[in-house]
């Protein structure tokens, strides 16, 4: 709980200096979002709320068996950092136009508190995504990532 209430507090603390640094700027409005995560009329690309949950459940559960794979004791030792970045690269570039790219609930509550309204309605969804996710992620890899006896 500790780690999570200082991602999430971490968050709401940069969200705030990106916030200082973007209203700086004549014509800045927080209408357009505010990079914050959406479904609906939110998303970039304004896929559905299916779409969006699939995404980010699937996006995350990835991310998770790239971290557990480049970081098992049985991997490279050194590679990890260029797996995950690269991984991370890739869940961006897939997810940007549907979501905005969650995979992280802080990041996601972050932008939200300073976007109020929708973003913070639609919220739920970029935890709830990422937690499944994340689950699914760690269950696979238990069976995937099993050393086989010989």
């Amino acid at each position: 709980m500790p780690y999570i209430a200082a991602q999430v507090i971490g968050a709401i603390v940069a969200g705030g200096v990106l916030f200082l640094i973007a209203s700086g700027k004549p014509g800045f409005d927080l209408a357009a979002g505010f990079a914050s995560n959406g479904y609906g009329e939110h998303s970039p690309g304004g896929y559905s709320l299916v779409s969006a949950l699939v995404t980010e459940v699937v996006m995350t559960m990835m991310f998770l068996l790239v971290i557990l794979g480049a970081t098992d004791q049985r991997a490279p030792a050194g590679f990890a950092p260029i797996a995950i970045g690269l991984c991370l690269t890739l869940i961006h570039l897939i997810s940007i136009p549907v979501t905005n790219t969650s995979v992280n609930p802080a990041r996601s509550t972050g932008v939200a508190v300073f976007a109020g309204d929708w973003a913070l309605i639609q919220l739920w969804l970029f935890w709830v995504a990422p937690i499944v996710g994340a689950l699914l992620g760690a269950f696979i890899y238990r069976f995937i990532g099993e050393e086989t006896q010989v």
